[in-house]
């Protein structure tokens, strides 16, 4: 496969042009939906979409004669999305080499959930990424549980959120008592890696242009998505851009990128928002009390001594 630079370098405004439209059946004001939405027109049309079960498998597979996708897209276990990454960009450089399809640049872009990347199919997503395929993206929407199989607890769901494994009761107050896995880090650790990055549907050409960057990296590359979700966190549909846009300013999720052993913050909150601000607008956070989500905020502000380090070095400082 050819490994040239895509005719898209970046985006200063979102193409009006979509490859993932009407016919899909999520929930609404999925925040899956608005990634899928976004990422697929920075990709553009020469791209072959993979999805791992989950939420978007289930909400967009081909039932009932319809289809949201306007690229080709096929599903794959919940386990496998790493290696059907692999598979399909082995294949399409098996037939360039021999002649049997021209050389093309082919972006493959496999979306995974934080079960099909963070736990069930973690082994694979790390086999995946030391591999040197170009135009090969993994991306993780983190919508923070097992949404599709009703709001269960994953390695990705922060600490106090409740969900149905872990739920706020008399005797067990705080459920989820596990901190939130960081997934972008563990992906930059592998030497092979050409791009890692975090964003959300806030703002969005921010997410756009990390697509755009990834794909024309020239090698394996990795985007955890925070990923709003109106069922799991309890919260109104139209609140779901407003929510990634609280997450960011609150500093709860950090917008950054690794590029070829380069790290640098997108975006610093000036004055960065209390934490309260962001959890009070979710159910899932209805339980916690002032003075748990001042030790949350407490929390926040020292992680990000060490983001705003890395920054300034321009290499990954860890906080642990």
């Amino acid at each position: 496969m050819s490994s040239g630079p895509s005719l898209i370098r970046s985006v200063k405004e979102i193409p009006p042009i979509d490859y993932y439209t009407s016919g899909h059946r999520t929930c609404a004001g999925c925040g899956a939906a608005l990634i899928y939405r976004l990422v697929t027109k920075a990709a553009g049309p020469n791209t072959i979409l993979i999805g791992p079960t989950g939420c978007m498998y289930v909400a967009n597979s081909h039932q009932f004669l319809t289809s949201p996708y306007a690229v080709p897209w096929y599903h794959t276990q919940l386990g496998a999305g790493g290696a059907a990454g692999i598979g399909i960009a082995a294949a399409l450089r098996a037939l360039m080499v021999k002649g049997k399809r021209k050389p093309e640049d082919i972006n493959i872009i496999v979306f995974g959930g934080d079960g099909g990347f963070a736990d069930i199919g973690f082994s694979g997503l790390s086999m995946a990424l030391t591999y040197d395929y170009p135009r090969l993206l993994y991306l993780l929407y983190d919508n923070e549980s097992y949404a599709n199989t009703g709001i269960q607890a994953s390695s990705t769901t922060p600490w106090g959120a409740t969900t149905t494994f872990t739920p706020s009761g008399k005797v067990k107050r705080i459920g989820n008592e596990r901190y939130k896995k960081n997934m972008a880090l563990l992906a930059a650790a592998h030497p092979k890696i050409k791009y890692v990055a975090t964003a959300t549907i806030y703002p969005p050409l921010d997410l756009m242009n990390k697509v755009i960057k990834a794909l024309n990296s020239g090698g394996p590359s990795f985007i955890h998505v925070l990923t709003p979700c109106p069922k799991g966190w309890f919260y109104a549909p139209h609140e779901t851009y407003e929510l990634a846009r609280l997450a960011v300013e609150t500093g709860m999720w950090v917008l950054w990128e690794y590029s070829e052993g380069k790290f640098k913050l997108n975006y610093k909150p000036r004055p960065r928002k209390h934490v309260k601000e962001y959890l009070r607008r979710q159910g899932r956070f209805a339980h916690l009390t002032d003075e748990e989500i001042d030790m949350i905020d407490k929390m926040v502000e020292e992680e990000w001594k060490y983001w705003l380090e890395s920054d300034k070095l321009g290499k990954i400082i860890l906080p642990w």
